[in-house]
């Protein structure tokens, strides 16, 4: 009986040592800020247009963030305009900001006509970026976020 009972015991101090373990493995992390610098067209056909989509991201999280990819859905001026993943792994630094590039392919001419008719010759851009953020660290393998802004087409590279 009493060895049922200090078994009953240690399995208690287990289990609250576990439970612990796993909050310290598990931290909350916040969003990443993600911005677009400039949006630039690096190729066009009559069926498919290439952009090459330069990012700006702020971590604001006091540990590194490896990011193995990012899947996104960009929307310019309301419109949905792309979706993807980014190509190449980063570390974002803790605390700190980086820059990416994302190559960016359309299938429609009428996603570049439609935008060009909704700007009525203006170079400001509203869009928003939307999507997952994968990364390698821990148990958050995944951070989804969302961001919106705007962006001066005349400032294509």
């Amino acid at each position: 009986m009493k060895l049922a009972k200090k078994l009953a015991r240690l399995c208690m101090l287990l289990a609250l040592a576990a439970t612990a373990g796993c909050s310290a493995f598990g931290p909350k992390l916040e969003t990443p800020r993600l911005t677009l610098l400039s949006v630039g067209m690096t190729s066009a056909d009559v069926f498919n247009q290439h952009f090459l989509v330069r990012m700006h991201v702020t971590n604001p999280n006091d540990r590194d963030l490896p990011i193995k990819f990012i899947e996104y859905q960009l929307f310019l001026q309301g419109d949905s305009f792309a979706k993807g993943t980014s190509s190449r792994p980063f570390v974002i630094p803790a605390l700190g900001e980086t820059e990416f590039d994302l190559t960016v392919r359309t299938h429609f001419v009428s996603s570049v006509g439609r935008l060009l008719s909704r700007l009525h010759g203006s170079q400001q851009v509203e869009y928003v970026i939307e999507g997952t953020v994968h990364t390698d660290r821990g148990l958050v393998r995944k951070i989804p976020f969302r961001e919106g802004g705007i962006v001066d087409l005349s400032v294509l590279r």
